[in-house]
This record gives C-alpha cells, structure tokens and sequence, in this order.
C-alpha cells in the first residue's frame, strides 16, 4: 500500500484523512477513559477488570456513570483537539516515514553502485531500513505534538475527580482541578502559569522510551547479523 500512496489524488486524501478523523472520534470516549485509568492512583483506583475502559467510555457517551462534575468537559468539546492531534500525528509520521526510508534507499542503493556489498548486508539492508524508518517517523511526531499531547490529556481528565502519585515529593498525591474552558483557555493558562516549559512535562519519560527503543533496534540488528553470518 505505501507504494501507491503518491498515486493518490488529492481526493483520495481527503477521504482517507476524514475516515482518520472519525476512528478518533468513535474512538475518543473510551481513550479518554483508558486515560483517567492510567493516570489515577491507587488510593482512588477499585478492582477494576480490563474491559473496565469500554464500559467508562460508553458511559461518558450516554451520560451515565460518569462522575458529576461542572468542570467536566463535554465530548462535543473534545473533539477537536482529539481529532487535530490524532491527523497532525498520522500526517507528520507518514510525511517523515516516507522521507527518511526515501533517503536510507537511496544511501543503499548507492552504496551497492559503490562496492559489492555481502549477503549479510543486503539481507540488512532490505529489513532495517523499514524499521528506522518508522523509528524516526514516530520519535519527531511524538516530540513535535507533545505540547499538544499535553494540552489534550489535560483537558480529558479535567473534573473526573482523578489525582495523580506526586512524583517530585514521592509520598503524597495531587489533585486534578483546573478548570479550562476548551482547548485555546488551557493554553493560556499553561503559558501564563507555568511557563514554556509546562507544555514538556513528563517529557523525560519519551526520551527514555526512544532511548530503550533505539537500544532495542541496535541490539537486534547485531543478533541479526551474527545469525545470517552463522547460517552463510
């Protein structure tokens, strides 16, 4: 399918980005409730079973067994900022992808023009790639949209009564009480309040993630390579 993807006409696009746009929307109540049950803690956290986030987010469509609150967010607020980010997400990541697998095709081929390269390494080079690729694709989308990504699960949890473990202290929890009006308010506010740097926290957390993953791929291209040296 990425191979016909420059083919598509600027209909075609349309469509695909507007089937895009509503997965997030169907998709959103029960992200949003996946989301409270990731980041509450324990303290207020019950026995709940794994299916426990559908059952959250078809309540929260149907107004029923959500958590009454005037600082709650309706769904029809949501969907904006949910669907932006998921498009810009997919857009960014597809733009990079194909850019980055473009270039490492081209250094191959090259190279390949250059000297003759040896089975090992064309069996890489016919793999790997493809794994940089979307390595890269996902690591810029994340970093690009993360004040986005920020502003968004901010206004998901907003009046559901969650509180999250206080990571900086350690022994105590904080609870979640803002009160933003929509998407542009929280903005404001985390800027005025907090700063540049409030849209980035957490941030530690993604570049320990692509550190591991980046790791992960160092280390299997290794095994790899030594397997198909064995097997030759």
């Amino acid at each position: 399918m990425r191979e016909v993807l420059h083919k598509w006409s600027p209909k075609q696009i349309g469509e695909h980005l507007l089937l895009k746009s509503l997965t997030y929307v169907v998709a959103m109540p029960f992200y949003s409730a996946s989301l409270i049950e990731t980041v509450q803690s324990e303290i207020i956290r019950d026995n709940t079973g794994i299916l426990e986030c559908v059952k959250e987010g078809i309540g929260r469509v149907i107004g029923m067994g959500v958590p009454h609150s005037k600082r709650l967010l309706p769904l029809l607020s949501l969907i904006f900022p949910t669907v932006l980010h998921g498009v810009l997400h997919y857009i960014i990541s597809s733009v990079i992808q194909k850019f980055v697998l473009l270039i490492l095709k081209r250094k191959t081929y090259n190279s390949h023009l250059a000297e003759s390269t040896s089975p090992v390494q064309s069996m890489l080079d016919a793999y790997f790639p493809e794994l940089i690729a979307n390595f890269a694709a996902s690591l810029c989308s994340d970093v690009i949209l993360y004040p986005l990504e920020t502003v968004l699960h901010r206004l998901h949890i907003q009046g559901t009564r969650t509180i999250i473990d206080n990571t900086d202290l350690g022994y105590e929890v904080l609870p979640i009480n803002t009160q933003y009006e929509g998407m542009r308010d929280c903005i404001n506010t985390i800027r005025q309040e907090e700063g540049v740097f409030g849209f980035y926290k957490g941030f530690g957390a993604v570049i320990i993630q692509y550190t591991l993953h980046a790791a992960v791929l160092q280390i299997t291209k290794i095994i790899y390579s030594t397997l198909l040296q064995n097997n030759i």
